[in-house]
Parts: structure tokens; sequence; C-alpha cells
């Protein structure tokens, strides 16, 4: 059976994913057969297995950091917000039901022995499993029935590193009143804290890293320094908004919704010479780019109205009408089309207006697609571009007889993805820009409209591009983590 670390932080965002990702890579390196463990995760960052399962796409990254193929034993509970209270349930990469949080919590704990199964199996084949866990254990409120901190923690007996993040503030106290609010029982499971995206001389760390030490009487294990190491993002858009895009030729704006979900589709556009990209949420920030995109989310009818409300809805339609070319990806392809159903009550029930771009109908129902697919786009200037994508969406979207499609699915029966009307595309296909060719061909149309001359640029493949990234994270945690004392940690007699 596996050993097992398990990283847990301080609060959400203080980077547990992102070491999560550096040790799977690190481990590999060394020569461990090592793997990713989340319990439950809530994202509207979802990937699809090879096997049609849906997991979040966090835990792929990690996977392939790893060297092995996302499976969705890495994350048995997944959570898809569809509102501020309630959440889609994923177990097992299927999904269970909607939930009121009230009524999940009352739930969850029947769930451990999916957990527990998932975990047993992936550590019969592997020799490190490395644990994430999700928010801070300190959440008292929350503790009694707990399955992602230390509760699991617990249950897998699994030593725990505990992350801070320096960025916002505040470290020392993060770390000091994370472990203060512990039961006894639960500080003799942190081994070690890490402080993480320290920007700046270490040196002026020292006095209170020592400090640190002296009241909690957990060695700093290590000063992980901020890193531009671009890896998908678990949830939040917040790394993306941060990182400052060069300046570059074409402008493309992703209108970024409420309940905006997978938006790493874009991640292979933003790593182009050529593209920038960014995610704006105001008529004001919209301006005139070369290219709106409309994303996908959790709830395409209440984003509708809210982009409808924002006064954006009327500037896209504007733009749209001046040639402005729009692409809608999932839920922004089901708000171009004329109508959107909902007589099931799968988000909001009723009917409402779309924005009438695309000579499309959508209708929700309870059964969700969920498949890997190849296919090849049809669409005017991405025609012959192979992609390599999955589809994740609960509507059945109907063309109007004569509507070109977008793509086509092979190589069983072609059949018919998306829609194009003049300027306007949509498409049910999420990681359309990954296999590079749909990317080339955007910064082709893109750059001619422009009189810019694409050919003159070669980007790096995104295989290529992925794996430089998770190198230059893991030579990062590598060269500032004491990674002596964390295998000393992991292979403890207990």
């Amino acid at each position: 059976m596996a050993r097992n670390i398990m990283i847990q932080g301080t609060m959400s965002g203080a980077g547990k994913s992102l070491l999560v990702t550096a040790l799977c890579r690190i481990f590999r390196e060394d020569g461990y057969r090592a793997a990713p463990f989340k319990s439950q995760n809530m994202a509207l960052n979802s990937y699809i297995t090879a096997d049609g399962l849906e997991m979040g796409r966090a835990q792929a990254a990690q996977a392939e950091a790893a060297g092995l193929l996302p499976d969705v034993r890495m994350n048995p509970i997944l959570l898809k917000p569809t509102s501020d209270v309630g959440s889609q349930v994923i177990v097992n990469g299927r999904v269970r039901g909607q939930y009121r949080a009230a009524d999940y919590f009352k739930m969850k704990k029947s769930l451990v022995p999916d957990i527990l199964s998932s975990y047993h199996s992936l550590a019969a084949e592997n020799d490190i499993l490395v644990i994430e866990g999700a928010g801070s254990p300190a959440e008292i409120n929350l503790k009694a029935d707990d399955i992602v901190n230390m509760g699991l923690a617990k249950m897998v007996d699994s030593p725990v590193i505990l992350v801070g993040d320096i960025d916002p503030g505040g470290v020392f106290a993060q770390l000091y009143g994370t472990i203060a609010l512990l039961s006894p029982e639960e500080r003799e499971r942190i081994r070690g804290t890490v402080i993480n995206k320290f920007r700046g001389d270490p040196g002026i760390l020292r006095p209170g890293l020592q400090m640190l030490e002296d009241l909690t009487g957990v060695p700093v294990l290590g000063v992980i320094p901020y890193t531009d190491a671009e890896i998908d993002d678990e949830d939040s858009l917040s790394g993306r908004l941060n990182r400052r895009q060069h300046e570059k030729p074409i402008d493309i704006a992703v209108i970024r919704l409420p309940r905006i979900s997978n938006f790493t589709d874009f991640a292979p556009l933003e790593e182009h010479p050529l593209l920038g990209v960014r995610y704006v949420s105001s008529r004001a920030e919209l301006g005139r780019p070369d290219m709106i995109i409309l994303p996908g989310t959790k709830n395409t009818m209440g984003d509708l109205k809210w982009l409808r409300e924002s006064g954006l809805e009327g500037q896209i339609l504007r733009l749209a009408s001046s040639d402005t070319p729009v692409l809608g990806v999932c839920g922004g392809f089901q708000m171009l089309g004329k109508v959107i159903s909902d007589t099931d009550g799968v988000e909001e029930g009723g009917e409402i207006a779309g924005m009438g771009l695309l000579p499309v109908r959508t209708s929700f129902s309870g059964k969700k697609m969920r498949t890997r697919v190849r296919a090849r786009a049809i669409a005017g200037p991405f025609a012959g571009a192979v992609l390599s994508a999955y589809e994740i969406h609960m509507g059945r979207t109907v063309a109007e007889e004569g509507t070109e499609p977008f793509a086509v699915t092979e190589p069983e029966g072609a059949k018919p993805d998306g829609a194009r009307s003049g300027n306007v595309f949509g498409t049910y296909l999420h990681g359309l820009f990954d296999s590079g060719e749909l990317t080339e061909k955007l910064a082709e149309y893109l750059c001619s409209r422009r009189g810019i001359d694409a050919a003159a640029y070669t980007p790096e493949s995104r295989t290529a591009y992925r794996e430089r990234q998770y190198e230059k994270l893991a030579n990062c945690v590598r060269e500032n983590i004491d990674l002596e004392a964390l295998y000393r940690i992991i292979f403890e007699e207990r």
C-alpha cells in the first residue's frame, strides 16, 4: 500500500493545489509512482476522463504532472455550485443530484465508503498518495462532519503539511491561528508548515520562522517563492486575472460570467504569442476587442439574465452586428441561440429568450451529457482543425435546417456540433483549443482581419508548454523545501 502525505491550507487559495502538483512531479522525477487524491472538491472547472466520468480539473492536471492518466478515483466527490446555497453533487464521476448546502451536509458522511474505496484502490497501485485538503482544517463549524481535511487524515492515517499564503499578509497569524484551533490529536498530525507565494529576501523572514516554530512546535519546511508557472486553476479566476499578459497584437475578451465554468478552455489562447486574453465583467471593460468569447457556465439562464441586466448583452449585440467575431462555448453557445426552455426545472424553470445570434433552440433535461470526442471543425475560417475535446452539459440544442455546424465529431456518424452564422460561432466542445490546431486557425483568422502575418510566429506545442510549466513549478519547490525532511515524514513508522 502507498505511503501518504496530506497538504492542507490555512484558507482557500493558499496554494495547496499547486504544491500537490509540484510534489507529484518531484516524486515522479525521483522514481516513485505518485498519484493525487482529493476526497471532495468544490469547483466549476471539471474534466471528462477517457471513460466518460467527471472530475476536478486540478486533479487532472496533478495526474498529468505525475505522468498518469486522469482517473475519477483521484477526486471521488465533485461539487459544482449552481447558486449561493446549492450545488450539483457528482460522486465517482456521475451526477448524484442537486442539493442545497444544508441537505448535502446531512448526507455527506454517507459518502465515506465511496471516498475510502477510491483511496484504497489508488493506494494499491502507487508508492505515494499526495492528498489535498480543502479550505481550512480550522473551520470549526464544519469539523464534526469533516471528510476532506483532518477527518480524512485520521481515516487514512496521514501526516499533514500546513500551507500559508504570505501574499495577502498575516501569514504567521494564519499558521499559528489554524494550529491553535485544532484539537491536540489533530495538532499532532501537523508535521511541518510551508509559507507560499513569497516575494523578496527570505532572510527578512528568518526571525519570524524561528518564532513560529517556537510557538507551534512545528518545523517550517520551506518558503516557496511566487512563481509564474501557468498550471490549470482549480476554480478561481484570480490567478489568471493577476497574470500580466505581455502586450499582444490581438485582443480577445472573455466574458466573466458569475457562474463561469471551465475557463481553462482558454489557457491555450493565453499561451499564444499573438493572442492577448482578458476577462471582463462590465461594459466599461469590454471596449472593442478583436473577438468576444462567451464561456461555459453552471447556470445558463441566470447568467444570461445577468448579462442582460449589466448591459453587456446589448454591447455584444452591437459589436456582433459591426462584424466583431463572437464565440460561445457550451453555456455560452446556448445563450447565443433564440430560446432556452427549462420545462423540467433543471436550472430556473420556464423559458427565456436567447441573444438571437444563432438559429438554434435549447431545451434542458435532467440527463447530463458526459463524453470525450474527436471532432473536425468545418465552420468557415476554422475548417480542417482537428479537436480532441469533451462535452459536459445538461441541454439539448437543435439547429434550424440549413444551419452550418461548427464541427462534426469523428469517426462515428459525423454528428454535427454547434452552429455558425456569419461571424458568430457556437460549440459544445470543451478543451477545443487543447490540440493546438484550432488555436492556430483562430490566430490566422483574427490576424488576417488586422493585416498581421501570423505565419511569422511559431508557437510552442501545447504538450511541450505544459511539461515546461510542470518542470518550472517542480524545480521552484524542490529548491525551496526541505525534501529530506519531507521524505522522512512520509516514510517514517506510524
